[in-house]
């Protein structure tokens, strides 16, 4: 068995956190809400007080956080990890956060003696809770092979993308990629029903031609097709357009700083502003269709 602190509870840690308390570790687990704390305690989890108490006898850090400036404070920050963890430990940060400061952080605790890597994931709440998700991972080798066994306990694709950092670019570029994508088919099945084509029809002829991509088949933002697609509920979100949004904005600015161009990365995140402006970006990012087709 192993003591694990994990940090950040919301929809996506406390999946992540009660599985590897299911799987016979002693997780410690700490998050501003007391009820998200209390929630992983009924799953398994020992409730803790604070960051001290969550990580003085931990042997591995995971952390699944919001945004790069919560990382930071709650790594370096006077009351954070790297002021109370024991040489060695071994730190995993989960959050999607930008390039720049993933490499930061990590640089910072090599300097206090803790290996550290950055391993952003993809699979929403439902691969959270069913320990299916896919990690991009960036760090040394030695980093990457003592957090795999963790890894595998919460998901299914564990993936070494290089040196540090690198996990999140994975991340960046794919979710930039899945949001065109997404926009794409929710232009092309809008069209095909303003042409009078209906979207069954269409999704049978497209899915297995060329037009065929995982947004479509997988996930098809036009109602009908995909019986367990979002679109069939409503929209209801399982991945919302705000963290596609903040996905998209992340991509963005990594590109500006390696004078990438992007032009459709570009106007998929204005196409997401759209829905943030209008106050629906709570709802699920295939919800898009909503605004191509002027439903919003």
């Amino acid at each position: 068995m192993t003591t694990i602190a994990f940090i950040g509870l919301g929809n996506m840690g406390i999946g992540m956190a009660s599985n590897l308390a299911k799987a016979g570790h002693e997780v410690r687990a700490l998050d501003i809400s007391r009820d998200a704390v209390d929630r992983a305690v009924a799953a398994g989890c020992v409730g803790a007080k604070g960051t001290e108490d969550a990580v003085k006898t931990a042997d591995v850090v995971i952390t699944m956080l919001p945004a790069g400036k919560h990382v930071e404070l709650v790594y370096g920050g006077a009351d954070g990890v790297f002021a109370h963890a024991k040489a060695g430990t071994l730190c995993i940060d989960c959050s999607t956060i930008d390039v720049a400061t993933a490499r930061k952080v990590i640089s910072e605790a090599h300097l206090q003696g803790l290996n550290m890597i950055d391993a952003p994931v993809s699979g929403g709440v439902g691969g959270a809770a069913a320990g299916t998700l896919t990690f991009m991972c960036g760090g040394t080798g030695e980093a990457f092979g003592a957090a795999k066994p963790f890894l595998d306990i919460m998901g299914k694709n564990v993936f070494h993308a290089g040196d540090a950092g690198n996990g999140q670019v994975a991340k960046i570029c794919n979710n930039m990629l899945l949001g065109i994508h997404m926009i794409g088919t929710c232009e092309a099945f809008n069209l095909a029903e303003k042409l009078g084509l209906d979207a069954q029809t269409f999704y049978d002829i497209s899915s297995t031609a060329s037009g065929q991509n995982w947004s479509m088949t997988s996930y098809c933002p036009a109602p009908g097709p995909v019986p367990s697609a979002p679109s069939n509920k409503d929209y209801q979100a399982g991945f919302t357009a705000a963290m596609m949004l903040k996905d998209l904005r992340l991509a963005q600015d990594a590109a500006t700083s390696a004078r990438a161009a992007t032009p459709l990365g570009t106007q998929s995140e204005a196409l997401y502003s759209l829905m943030e402006a209008a106050a629906k970006d709570d709802l699920d990012f295939s919800g898009i269709m909503k605004l191509i087709n002027g439903s919003l």
